[in-house]
């Protein structure tokens, strides 16, 4: 057995979600099964896309950058999308003097996870430690309102037209202390069917 089946089936049985095992969703697994459709790329909500979409060049990185520094705390798997069902799934905590954000996932867990947020110029930028071993770079490619899109930007240990990997993400700041948001993941240099998380969180206030 290789080692990114090894990954996906000890993903599986440490976190049971009804839709699909979200740690499995972001470690590498094996091929889609044959004859899969690629996975329809997720949009966020109407209503959060109706503003003209900027360039991120339009957007300062220290603004976008700041209001991602808000999310320092807490936060609360609303629909158990992270399988930790209104339990703390994700914290947020900063680094660095404050330049980096680091966002912490299934906190505790042996396939916990992070994603360092930065800047970069002007765009702001992530890089996410996967589970399965390796990881992609995204930059923030456009701004729509109070969603933030990131895309595909590089990587180290993954090719990506071979290697399953996280390839894109939105964020949506709903409020100071609620946001949701979509991982997407690619397998074979295309959308990877099943390989998405949608999660909504809430901030934990006591």
């Amino acid at each position: 057995m290789n080692r990114s089946k090894r990954i996906w089936i000890g993903l599986s049985l440490a976190v049971a979600v009804s839709s699909a095992t979200a740690a499995a969703l972001f470690a590498a697994e094996g091929p889609a099964a044959p004859g899969a459709a690629p996975a329809a790329t997720a949009k966020p909500p109407a209503a959060a896309a109706a503003p003209a979409v900027q360039k991120s060049g339009a957007l300062p990185a220290a603004t976008a950058f700041d209001r991602m520094k808000g999310l320092v705390g807490e936060w609360i798997d609303v629909d158990g999308a992270y399988g930790l069902k209104n339990q703390v799934a994700v914290s947020y905590r900063l680094t660095g003097s404050g330049t980096t954000l680091v966002e912490t996932l299934f906190i505790g867990a042996p396939h916990e996870m992070m994603t360092l947020y930065s800047r970069d110029g002007n765009d702001l930028v992530l890089t996410h430690y996967c589970s399965g071993g390796n990881q992609p770079r995204m930059r923030a490619t456009s701004v729509s309102g109070d969603v933030v899109r990131f895309d595909f930007d590089g990587g180290t240990n993954l090719d990506p037209a071979k290697d399953q990997h996280m390839h894109s993400a939105w964020i949506e700041f709903i409020s100071a202390d609620e946001i949701r948001g979509e991982w997407l993941g690619w397998d074979g240099g295309k959308p990877a069917a099943g390989h998405q998380v949608k999660y909504h969180l809430k901030r934990k206030t006591s």
